[in-house]
């Protein structure tokens, strides 16, 4: 689980982000990134659609995504609003191919960095 002031709870918050931050794309999930820059700290939500499978499926994937999150708290700018959305091919990848360090969350997350000059 995601420390509450690192989550995105607002929909307006998702919508503002996904218009008009960067997108980014790995074979499994698609990570939209805006810098607001300020004091508050980085904030991220994630979104899985019923593409990706089942119930059970989904819960799985949005666990194995914060999980990926949280090994890049620390590298995240100050202000930052994420959201990482899953695509249909990460319900078929196994738990510890999407979560863990050096999966497809954290690369998606680095090249946002790398595209945003952070």
């Amino acid at each position: 689980m995601l420390p509450k002031p690192h989550r995105l709870t607002n929909s307006e918050d998702f919508r503002r982000t996904v218009r008009s931050g960067r997108r980014f794309v790995t074979p499994t999930v698609v990570v939209h990134s805006a810098f607001d820059g300020g004091d508050e700290p980085a904030r991220f939500g994630v979104t899985v659609s019923k593409s990706v499978g089942g119930s059970v499926v989904r819960h799985r994937v949005a666990r194995q995504i914060r999980h990926g999150i949280l090994g890049t708290l620390a590298d995240v700018p100050p202000g930052s609003r994420w959201v990482i959305r899953a695509l249909p091919a990460a319900g078929a990848r196994a738990s510890e191919e999407l979560g863990a360090p050096g999966t497809d969350v954290q690369a998606g997350i680095e090249l946002a960095l790398k595209g945003s000059g952070q």
